[in-house]
């Protein structure tokens, strides 16, 4: 009976066993990426995709080697040839256990040999990676993406900011020939600002540029005519008193396409300048001042008038009166919100002499208005 218990025992074990067939052997080959983009800033394209966590039999990655990057001027490459870069496996992976656990993303960045882009003004090149294993093994190449081989420009020198009543006065120097760079190309200048307070970049303006030199006027409004030659200009208005900004702006290469959207490449950026917006600037002088006094049988006062100030800052306006010979006195303890304003503390058979100015949220004040007089019956 002893001798049939370990007999019984492994047999009960042989039936609930579950054997399937042999895994064939895994070639341990990354899939090849799906999701390559590309960016170009100057002359240097900015490359990024998904580190694969599969291979092309579907198990988990273990053996992930080099990723290596291929460029060329054909429309689709048939294979890598010799890569213009590569990068390494991330220093956490292990060669052996599972993939990382989370999505993980593999950037590279290339240079464009100037050579390629004056030969290929017009063409692109194209991108795509080659994902390998620990034996130097692929599976293909990813998807592959195309960008233009345009020639950039050098960012413009000189790019200066200075803090007008107006706005943000910005200026730079225009190179000469600009024009006669490469025909069939137009240019632009591109400004973009951030607030000191914020992460995020705003394009404020794209400033025709293909003959800034000769052309001053940039297309901007309340462009400056006093302005030294061989510089332009841009008045930015958008932007909000009391905070502090950067601005910085880029070379915009536009080639037209027929039957396309044309192509457009940003050049390298200026360098940054840093302004505060401070607002120290009054308001402009209150216009067309006018006055009347009280009717006969009524309590004397006098009424004033005026054009409305139409200042987006504006807070209100401050009223003055004198008597003949006498100071000027404030009437208002507070800002006057409308245009017009009753003086009641008036006595008959005086005369006075009234003026406003205007003042703007920052407690910056206009001068005074031109007096106007009234005599109270």
């Amino acid at each position: 009976m002893r001798r049939l218990l370990p007999m019984v025992a492994c047999l009960w074990l042989a039936g609930c066993a579950s054997v399937g067939p042999p895994l064939p052997p895994s070639l341990e080959l990354p899939k090849p990426p799906v999701d390559l983009h590309a960016a170009r800033k100057g002359d240097k394209v900015t490359l990024t995709w998904t580190i694969p966590r599969r291979t092309t039999d579907r198990r988990i990655v273990r053996y992930l080697g080099g990723m290596e990057i291929c460029r060329g001027i054909e429309p689709v490459l048939k294979v890598c040839g010799k890569p213009v870069g590569e990068v390494l496996r991330p220093a956490n992976y292990k060669l052996t256990g599972k993939s990382l656990p989370n999505r993980v993303i593999a950037s590279f960045v290339d240079t464009l040999p100037g050579t390629m882009q004056q030969e290929h003004p017009t063409g692109f090149a194209t991108y795509a990676v080659e994902v390998l294993n620990t034996s130097g093994r692929g599976a293909g190449l990813s998807n592959q993406v195309h960008v233009p081989l345009l020639p950039t420009l050098p960012p413009f020198a000189g790019f200066a900011a200075k803090v007008t009543a107006q706005g943000v006065l910005l200026t730079w120097h225009c190179p000469e020939n600009l024009a006669a760079k490469r025909a069939g190309i137009i240019y632009l200048f591109r400004i973009y600002r951030r607030a000191l307070s914020d992460s995020n970049e705003t394009k404020i303006a794209d400033v025709n540029a293909t003959e800034c030199a000769a052309d001053q006027s940039g297309g901007a409004i309340g462009h400056p005519a006093n302005l030294p030659a061989g510089e332009d200009s841009f008045l930015d208005k958008t932007f909000e008193w009391q905070k502090r900004y950067f601005y910085w702006g880029a070379v915009v290469s536009v080639m037209a396409v027929p039957g396309k959207p044309p192509i457009e490449v940003e050049g390298d950026d200026t360098q940054q300048v840093k302004v505060f917006a401070n607002d120290i600037f009054p308001p402009s002088v209150p216009t067309g001042l006018q006055t009347v006094s009280s009717g006969p049988g009524q309590a004397p006062f006098v009424d004033l008038i005026w054009t409305p100030d139409t200042e987006a800052d504006l807070a209100g306006y401050n009223v003055y009166r004198r008597e003949n010979g006498g100071p000027q006195k404030k009437l208002n303890s507070e800002p006057v919100k409308v245009p017009a304003f009753r003086d009641t503390q008036v006595a008959s058979g005086n005369t006075y002499f009234y003026s406003v100015s205007a003042v703007d949220q920052h407690g910056n004040e206009s001068a005074r208005s031109e007096e106007a007089s009234e005599m109270v019956p």
